[in-house]
């Protein structure tokens, strides 16, 4: 009878495989609207890090409850809406039956259809109360005139000290080099972000490339009336880009530098300031250990002493 029960309760194989499949996509759905989502890298913007479309297309896991539990850092390669002003880097017809559209929208689900051409991947370079800058004497980002240190950077914008550099041109309204742009102090809840890729990034300080204050000033007020600065909105961050998870010869992390070396020193001290006085403390015993040996050995030479005295003595 148990036999028998089992036989009749047991579904065959194509009632299974339909359930198994819409459980699986529930759950991938589940996920991927909730903890992490696979999104696919639009551009070449964050070459070499991430390669984008023209160059193979990575697949890339970004984890959205990581700011559930703190604010972005710079550093962080963040997946972000674009703002409405900001145009689109992916240039990818879509489909344009019914059909197609379906399955876009299905594959966008589980990460394998084309990217959304208004989802941005780029890297934090400041966050709100930041003053941004370009450049110092060597060309490098300046984050409240503390020069970072990008080793990730890939075909970045000319530069030259002393020939092609942040001296202004003698029209007064460019510098001598587009990587230069002005100072510009981030808003609270905002965050500016750069490519990887500089010299190909549509980014926060991509519309003020070459432009004096002077220039940006005459720009924002008979021009667009916004300035060039480009920040994002802290609150159009999807997620942290954390690994590549496709193609398979790409599969590692995505790492988060600590890209201003100053802050990284001034926090030294207080990571050293146990060891350091864990290894007083530890010398200190040491040598207080040594220090008790020789009244101790005295000590044991006077007893032998008098057990060897008292010995002669009977």
């Amino acid at each position: 009878m148990s036999d028998r029960r089992n036989r009749k309760a047991k579904r065959p194989f194509w009632v299974e495989l339909p359930i198994l499949l819409v459980v699986a996509f529930v759950l991938t759905f589940l996920i991927q609207t909730f903890i992490a989502k696979v999104y696919y890298v639009p551009s070449g913007s964050m070459e070499q890090t991430l390669h984008g479309v023209s160059s193979g297309g990575d697949r890339i896991l970004a984890s959205k409850i990581v700011y559930d539990f703190r604010d972005p850092h710079p550093g962080d390669v963040v997946v972000f809406k674009g703002p409405d002003t900001w145009a689109p880097e992916a240039d990818i017809p879509g489909p344009s039956n019914w059909f197609g559209k379906l399955l876009q929208s299905l594959g966008s689900v589980i990460g394998i259809a084309p990217p959304n051409e208004k989802d941005f991947v780029k890297r934090v370079i400041a966050v709100g109360g930041q003053t941004v800058a370009c450049c110092d004497d060597q060309g490098n980002v300046t984050v409240d005139g503390r020069s970072l240190v990008e080793p990730y950077l890939y075909e970045p914008l000319p530069f030259t000290p002393g020939t092609q550099d942040c001296a202004v041109s003698p029209d007064r309204q460019h510098y001598e080099s587009e990587r230069c742009f002005a100072p510009y102090t981030v808003p609270a809840g905002q965050l500016w972000v750069m490519g990887d890729h500089r010299s190909e990034s549509s980014d926060s300080s991509f519309l003020c490339w070459g432009l004096t204050p002077e220039e940006k000033a005459y720009q924002a007020a008979n021009v667009n009336g916004d300035g060039c600065n480009r920040p994002i909105p802290q609150d159009n961050v999807i997620g942290k880009a954390i690994f590549i998870v496709m193609p398979p010869s790409r599969w590692h992390t995505i790492g988060d530098p600590d890209i201003d070396p100053q802050a990284q020193a001034l926090s030294a001290p207080a990571s050293s300031a146990v060891p350091a006085a864990g290894g007083l403390l530890l010398t200190g015993a040491l040598r207080g250990g040594w220090a008790l040996r020789p009244a101790r050995r005295r000590a044991r030479r006077a007893r032998r002493a008098a057990r060897r005295a008292a010995q002669e003595a009977s």
